[in-house]
């Protein structure tokens, strides 16, 4: 029997659509501007807090894919939620290493300029601020510390920094450094105006020897230098060694007085600090690093022209670049020989070649490295060759690491990038060691760290599925999961040619997604040991044989074979009123599971959006399934609908986690027009273009543009497309057709073409062939 809950509104369906209210403003078409960086807005998403997350970021002041970056602190030492754009104080200005408040900081320490009564403790020495009084760019912070009367500005590079600190006219002038807790040192060498020092803050998934190494040089004499330990101040001591310790330097000042302090960091050594520091700062001024990083950040930019649409809309765009461009993190230095070095985060070793970290690959792998493997093919490069290192190091690929594994979420989607840059022909890497390592992660799971490998490999490889009853949680997701991530191997061996019986073994085994699907519900559930689905089941609760979603949202992770689904689900008119009933329903929820309302649940609710949680990552690839069932104008109208309601270029302009670039990657792509639903397979699948153009300049000289003629708040349906001149008729493209170069061109209205890329036969790639084949298809 099937659920109540969905014949009743897939009955409301079938009699009743809607099309949704977009709250855009009316297209400016504004002109855009070459200094995109000013555009971009590294306080959108700042906006949260435990209990809700418009973003859960903080403003990352870097260079793209930088080993460090740096943000003020509004929250006290070792808080994940860094800075908050509601808060009122900065206790300091931190190098930061965080890739999420939930996986929190590492290798932290700050800087904080003092005026009057010196105050070492961080919640003594807080300033209040406003934001009236704060510049925030990607490569340039500035802001006046009302209580001080100083205005701290920074500038960073890769692997260092510049800070200049303007002083008012007085007798006790202070720069504070603070090195954090869980072990630290500071050394004060007053005759050079350095300070030297390591911290070792982090909340796991380092060596026992690891440490960052931190080198300040002072551009003006110190006339007072003291450490400090746990607040308390040891007064004209120069060295300090302990759990929590800092330094302190001082002097005399006029007003306006600028006093610049340039900082470097390495995960190696003091000796390379200051290589990393001469090298990338070395007889530079402050004004030289800011032109240089906005140059940096606008050659970036650049490669991705937009024209038309809002001067929000372009501003949401490059703020969703920006970010996907943050992460993962170059864990990697270069050595006084110019050699490509790594400190190792799994062994604690100093070896040469690339290391990538700071990266979920649960969030990621959907729309970020596909991204990467269009735009970025040599950056992709270089991170497979850090995954290469990364299993020689480890044993294990990463899919949690921050800066070594972390315990965080499931699957093994490492296989998702492996697979993807290989298909799309990105080559010069170890893709056997690469290989090997996908095939163990397929046969086990870690011993001590249930994120790493696949927990629960033995019930899935023997019964097909995770089950439910033998105390793993997150069975149904991870059965699901799997499913894909051998579908992604599966594609990798047949490219490089395995034995036929390994190839066989990754297809059948890629649609063990069949397994979990209950045909009463029409949706995946959980599977006990014995065969029998679990009871009582509610396709509301979140958790318990999901992750961070329910059945309504992850019954759609059939990524590689969506053709398959509908074919369970009944056909192509069914699949489309499931899909329609998670919109039309309300926000209900179960969150028994947890015990308590966890806020992807909350983002969820108040979007007004019925069931669909854009705010989490599994269902972010659900609206471009249409396009699979023969109605690609209901993704059109669903795509833009959450882009003009969800995403803004504000604080709050995140609908739930960012994470990573992901929540970003999904804009930047859907804005452009089309999205990675499967990443593995060599293709894109359409949306509705936000912009009237869009120009990708890509790495190997040619360039993709996208045209909308007739674009607009109210024509976000496509009408008719082409591709290089010639009629377009399927919804999707080709990874081949965009890497060559050319254009594709839509034209929008304000009114659906139902037959448009509708055909069964110009469906997006998928695993199985339809078996049901409905009338006037």
């Amino acid at each position: 029997m099937k659920n109540p809950i969905f014949l009743v509104v897939i009955g409301l369906l079938l009699g009743c659509d809607k099309t949704l209210q977009t709250s855009q403003p009316e297209s400016s078409h504004t002109p855009i501007s070459k200094e995109l960086v000013s555009l971009v807005n590294p306080l959108m998403g700042t906006d949260s807090e435990f209990k809700l997350s418009n973003g859960n970021t903080y403003p990352a002041i870097a260079r793209p894919w930088g080993m460090n970056f740096w943000t003020p602190q509004t929250a006290k030492m070792g808080d994940g939620w860094t800075y908050a754009y509601d808060a009122y104080k900065i206790r300091g200005f931190k190098q930061t290493h965080q890739p999420s408040p939930w996986i929190n900081d590492y290798a932290a320490f700050s800087l904080m300029p003092l005026t009057g009564k010196l105050e070492v403790n961080e919640d003594k020495r807080a300033s209040w601020f406003s934001h009236k009084a704060e510049e925030v760019s990607p490569h340039f912070y500035s802001v006046y510390l009302a209580d001080y009367d100083v205005t701290t500005e920074i500038t960073p590079t890769e692997r260092a920094a510049f800070f200049r600190f303007t002083f008012p006219e007085t007798e006790n002038a202070y720069i504070l450094l603070d090195a954090f807790d869980m072990g630290s040192m500071v050394k004060i060498i007053p005759e050079e105006q350095k300070i030297i020092g390591y911290c070792k803050n982090n909340h796991g998934g380092v060596p026992e020897n690891f440490k960052n190494y931190f080198v300040v040089q002072f551009d003006k004499p110190f006339e007072v230098y003291h450490t400090w330990k746990d607040s308390t101040l040891n007064r004209n001591a120069t060295s300090s060694e302990a759990n929590h310790v800092g330094a302190v330097i001082g002097f005399k000042t006029a007003r306006g007085e600028k006093v610049n302090a340039k900082v470097a960091s390495s995960f190696i050594s003091h000796e390379q600090a200051w290589l990393n520091l001469e090298r990338e700062i070395g007889q530079k001024s402050f004004e030289d690093v800011k032109t240089e990083g906005a140059k940096v950040w606008n050659a970036e930019l650049n490669k991705i022209k937009v024209k038309g649409g809002t001067t929000d809309q372009q501003k949401t765009f490059y703020s969703c670049l920006y970010r996907t461009l943050l992460f993962p993190r170059k864990f990697y230095e270069i050595n006084a020989s110019d050699e490509i070095v790594h400190y190792s985060p799994y062994n604690g070793l100093v070896l040469p070649g690339y290391m990538f970290t700071d990266n979920g690959f649960w969030d990621t792998f959907r729309a970020v490295f596909p991204f990467f493997t269009v735009m970025y093919p040599e950056l992709n490069k270089q991170i497979m060759q850090g995954l290469v290192n990364t299993y020689n190091e480890s044993g294990w690929l990463p899919e949690w690491a921050s800066p070594g594994h972390r315990d965080c979420m499931i699957g093994s989607n490492s296989a998702s990038l492996i697979a993807d840059s290989y298909i799309k022909g990105i080559r010069d890497y170890d893709i056997e060691t690469l290989y090997q390592a996908i095939i163990k992660n397929s046969q086990q799971g870690h011993p001590d760290l249930s994120s790493v490998g696949r927990r629960g490999a033995e019930y899935y490889n023997q019964l097909g599925y995770v089950p439910y009853d033998v105390g793993i949680n997150e069975n149904t997701a991870r059965t699901l999961e799997y499913a894909y991530a051998d579908f992604c191997t599966w594609q990798l061996a047949k490219a490089l040619n395995k034995p036929e019986e390994e190839v066989s073994l990754f297809a059948k085994r890629s649609q063990n997604f069949r397994n979990v699907f209950d045909k009463e519900s029409n949706l995946m559930r959980g599977k006990n040991k014995d065969g029998s689905f679990q009871k009582p089941f509610n396709p509301l609760k979140w958790g318990d044989a999901f992750t961070e979603g329910n059945s309504l949202h992850y019954s759609w992770s059939v990524f590689q074979d969506v053709q398959g689904l509908i074919d369970l689900m009944g056909g192509r008119k069914d699949f489309i009123s499931m899909l329609d009933t998670v919109f039309a329903m309300p926000p209900d929820f179960d969150n028994s599971y947890y015990g308590f309302t966890i806020h992807e649940i909350r983002e969820m609710q108040i979007a007004n959006m019925g069931n669909y949680a854009h705010g989490n990552q599994p269902i972010q690839h659900m609206i471009y399934l249409y396009n699979y069932a023969g109605a690609p104008w209901k993704a059109q109208k669903h795509v833009r609908n959450v882009m003009d309601k969800l995403y803004s270029p504000q604080p709050d302009g995140y609908c739930g986690d960012e994470d990573n670039g992901q929540t970003s990657a999904w804009y930047v792509f859907s804005a452009m027009g089309f999205y990675p639903v499967t990443p593995g397979y060599p293709s894109y699948v359409i949306g509705s273009p936000l912009f009237d153009e869009v120009t990708l300049s890509l790495e190997n000289g040619n360039s993709f543009v996208i045209k909308a003629a007739n674009n607009s708040t109210e024509n976000t349906f496509i009408e008719k497309a082409s591709l290089n001149g010639s009629p377009l008729e399927r919804p999707w493209i080709k990874h081949d057709e965009v890497m060559q170069g050319g254009e594709l061109t839509f034209r929008m209205s304000e009114k659906p073409n139902k037959e448009w890329g509708a055909s069964i036969q110009n469906r997006p790639p998928s695993m199985s062939e339809p078996v049901i084949i409905e009338k006037n298809q």
